[in-house]
């Protein structure tokens, strides 16, 4: 066999060769109640060069859904919710509680509304510690746990990809800060900001110290967490492992396997290698790949016209300067492990290569408008940073009695609004049912901008919510 021939059939070997296909327990009977019954080999999959979307998109969607039961590993009877793998003090008689957890059966049980991945209602709340240590609790006082409703996920791949931008670029700044510093002998202060976001200043000597304390909505060590309501979580890597453990007492080995723990079965319930990395992967690759809420086009005229102007009247009145209508993102491309994953986390030096997923190649995706220089605008309505936004005269979103990972109560993350319409209630404890209680609660460092839309006639003010409302996540 020669010419094109030969080529063909070596081509069609390749393929053959390289196909990572989920691999499925051959022991498990098709009524099995198990749910986790297919892994991915993503070592293999980095290799082959094969697009890691198609591979794991589906897993990762079964996996959202899937109700896990107790032939999974589901409950940890002699582990709490922590982050940090920690036994309980007391074993409870529960393997579900809505405490301190487990509390759902799957990931699908919360984020739900209106689609699978979206946000949940206040029957699906959650009640979270501070986070390292997550005491044993069987009460709703808030002295114990703050309460939380559920967040959307649509379009969180983006959100991840401009986070780990906006890290780089404050960090470059950084270093830089630090070299001007070293060759002059003086202090140098540098302000910093990415994507046209400010978060304070940090002052550089030529020691190589660093004054962080006019640092502004970011942690000392520059990273953007994009993730949970008070920004905490730097990825959807994170964010999965944690929820795997607290929502469902399902520990990934990648955190509570041999490595971390020193056994199989952190939490003693008798089922070994709950979640591979390969598992954790197609999670991540199924809520990075999520299409990005949009706009409602399918309003009546009337409805068109006001929310026109409300979009006005939301800018004017400064609302637009945290919740920014889009930022430029320069790379579409996904890699997980991601480049700040830490302990606890697959991190890129666990694996000869990262899996690299394209979000370039999917049709959402190309749809989205671009600037003058390429770069895709992210139409989020937030700005990724943490804000003071409660005071004296408005509480209601300071409200909890516990700091999370040393963010004070009454600092949040600015919520990103694109999907606004389709994820009533509102609030971080889900407890305001109409937008105009939502915008009327915000205090601190948008008071002004509260104080602007009180002032509003009636008319405009329903403009701003017809707004919002048109910002919808697609069925």
């Amino acid at each position: 066999m020669t010419g094109p021939s030969r080529l063909a059939l070596t081509a069609a070997l390749a393929g053959l060769i390289w196909h990572v296909p989920a691999q499925a327990d051959p022991d498990l009977p098709p009524w099995s109640e198990k749910a986790i019954q297919e892994d991915i080999d993503i070592n293999q999959l980095a290799r082959s060069g094969q697009d890691p979307i198609p591979v794991l998109q589906p897993l990762g969607e079964h996996l959202f859904s899937a109700k896990f039961t107790s032939l999974d590993g589901a409950g940890r009877p002699d582990a709490t919710g922590a982050i940090v793998p920690t036994k309980v003090r007391r074993q409870s008689h529960l393997t579900f509680q809505r405490l301190a957890g487990p509390d759902a059966n799957a990931c699908a049980s919360c984020h739900n509304e209106p689609v699978v991945g979206g946000a949940g209602s206040f029957t699906a709340n959650v009640f979270v510690s501070e986070g390292f240590e997550s005491a044993d609790f069987d009460t709703i006082d808030p002295q114990f746990s703050n309460e939380r409703n559920t967040n959307a996920i649509q379009g969180a791949g983006l959100i991840e990809l401009l986070a780990r931008e906006m890290t780089r670029e404050l960090r470059a700044q950084r270093r830089e800060a630090l070299k001007t510093a070293r060759a002059s002998g003086e202090p140098e202060t540098v302000p910093l900001a990415t994507k046209d976001v400010s978060f304070g200043s940090i002052t550089a000597y030529p020691d190589g110290t660093l004054d962080v304390a006019a640092l502004d909505g970011v942690d000392d060590d520059l990273t953007i967490r994009p993730f949970s309501q008070k920004g905490v979580f730097a990825s959807l890597r994170q964010f999965t492992v944690n929820a795997m453990n607290a929502h469902h007492g399902i520990q990934p080995s990648e955190r509570f396997g041999p490595m971390w723990t020193g056994t199989d079965d952190f939490d003693a319930d008798g089922f070994t290698a709950e979640m591979s990395a390969g598992q954790i992967s197609a999670l991540v690759a199924w809520q990075a790949t999520l299409p990005a809420p949009t706009r409602r086009e399918d309003l009546p005229e009337i409805w068109k016209s006001a929310g026109a102007k409300g979009e006005r009247t939301f800018g004017e009145i400064g609302c637009a300067a945290c919740h920014k209508p889009a930022l430029p993102l320069d790379s579409l491309v996904f890699h997980d492990p991601g480049p700040y994953d830490t302990a606890g986390t697959l991190r890129q030096s666990d694996m000869d290569e990262p899996l690299a997923l394209d979000l370039a190649s999917l049709d959402w995706v190309q749809s989205l408008p671009r600037d003058d220089e390429g770069r895709v605008l992210v139409p989020l309505f937030g700005d990724l940073k943490r804000h003071r936004i409660a005071d004296a005269q408005n509480d209601t979103f300071g409200n909890e009695l516990l700091a999370q990972r040393f963010v004070a109560r009454d600092v949040l993350i600015t919520a990103e609004l694109w999907g606004i319409g389709s994820t009533a209630p509102y609030g971080h404890r889900g407890d305001l049912t109409t937008l105009d209680e939502a915008i009327l609660a915000h205090g601190g460092a948008a008071k002004a901008s509260r104080d602007a839309y009180a002032g509003l006639a009636e008319s405009e003010r329903q403009s701003v919510i017809a707004f919002l409302r048109s910002l919808e996540i697609a069925p």
